[in-house]
């Protein structure tokens, strides 16, 4: 096993999903109880049974749709994501903004 790439990888998703949604609803939690442990094990939990569901579908849609085809599905989503954040304006405008 190649230690150093295990480490980078590692550290590379770590980083990367420091503050997300669910994270931060874990701390929600665990910042209103007073079992820390009880969040810890139900957040790992649901991320281990949406990581199984996820392999699952994607074995299946694997056995359906060639390996190209749903790479290519893949790269058009992506594709079409990063031009809505490109080139679409998403702020509020002022005229729609409310004013109490």
């Amino acid at each position: 096993m190649d230690w150093h790439l295990l480490g980078l990888s590692f550290i590379t998703v770590f980083l990367s999903e420091l503050g997300d949604k669910s994270q931060l609803a874990a701390i929600a939690l665990s910042g209103r109880c007073n079992s820390p442990r009880a969040v810890f094990f139900g957040a790992a939990g649901a991320l281990l049974l949406t990581s199984l569901l996820g392999a699952l579908a994607g074995g299946a849609v694997a056995e359906l749709l060639p390996t190209r085809l749903l790479k290519a599905i893949a790269a058009v989503g992506f594709a079409i994501l990063a031009a809505r954040l490109l080139l679409f304006n998403n702020e509020p405008s002022a005229d729609s903004e409310q004013t109490p």
